[in-house]
């Protein structure tokens, strides 16, 4: 099997907001990062595309112009109570024990990392893992990042070292 990670092109937010399972738009830099994409994926051998179903990874999974499943797994981290809030806004005495050790703090009426990388592991078993079976995953940052560490096996805490610009592709 190969995957492409796909993950979307630059969100329409300002810098410095905590943003996760948020609804954005896209930016007009939108149509030349699609290019890029498609210029790294061969999209006729591709059977199918999973996405998560937020605008940004959405319209951009429909570029292909290939069945797409959209599957609330592949989201990002839920951020609860910090969703579109400035990064210094939130208060101290919930951020700090979350910076310690976001792999299993939950952020408040959210999820831990820990419990993102719960949903795309039970995402990755769901698939058809067949020899000749070449799919699309179109996600977020936080939620790619959480697959990689455990497919390469890598300690969680460790995953941020893992770099993915919005429009990066990984073949796995």
């Amino acid at each position: 099997m190969e995957i492409y990670l796909v993950r979307h092109t630059t969100p329409d937010i300002q810098k410095g907001i905590c943003y996760g399972q948020s609804d954005l738009d896209i930016t007009d830099t939108f149509k030349s990062e699609v290019i890029k994409i498609h210029n790294q994926i061969p999209t006729k051998e591709i059977s199918k595309i999973y996405s998560s179903p937020l605008k940004r990874c959405k319209i951009l999974a429909e570029t292909f112009c290939i069945e797409t499943i959209f599957d609330n797994r592949l989201q990002e981290l839920d951020f609860g109570d910090w969703e579109l809030k400035n990064w210094n806004d939130i208060p101290q005495e919930e951020l700090n024990p979350w910076m310690e050790d976001f792999v299993n703090v939950k952020v408040p009426n959210g999820e831990s990392y820990v419990m993102l990388q719960h949903r795309m592991i039970q995402f990755y078993k769901s698939l058809d893992h067949s020899l000749n079976n070449k799919v699309i995953i179109v996600a977020h940052a936080g939620a790619i990042r959480a697959l990689l560490a455990h497919i390469r096996q890598i300690d969680l805490k460790d995953s941020f070292k893992i770099k993915i610009n919005y429009g990066d592709v990984i073949k796995i």
